[in-house]
């Protein structure tokens, strides 16, 4: 299960325009160094999960496995987008900190 803290960055980073979402725009966005997070979600194909862990390791970009296909694709206003790509380095920081066990900003 997801957090509730976490849907509401990756809302907040859609909205800024600083995410982007589905396989192939996330993987061209790590080629470009744009991305600062990777979120696949956890019902994701096992292809899929281990597809983007080889490419966040190439490129050194942090992955989190949460949530549903579901859940993160209503966050962003998408349907059945098992990829997501956080552009911005604040909002990606608080998402892995809130995944690690901490508290958000507030």
């Amino acid at each position: 299960m997801v957090n509730k803290k976490i849907l509401g960055l990756i809302g907040l980073s859609a909205k800024a325009g600083k995410v982007s979402f589905g396989s192939d725009s996330v993987e061209n966005d790590l080629k470009r160094n744009l991305v600062k997070l990777v979120i696949v979600a956890e019902d994701s194909s096992d292809r899929t999960k281990n597809k983007f862990r080889k490419i966040c390791d190439k490129y050194n970009i942090p992955i989190i496995e949460t949530g549903e296909i579901e859940s993160l694709s209503k966050a962003i206003g998408k349907k059945n987008k098992a990829i997501i790509g956080i552009k911005d380095i604040n909002l990606s920081n608080e998402i892995k900190k809130i995944n690690n066990g901490g508290e958000a900003i507030g």
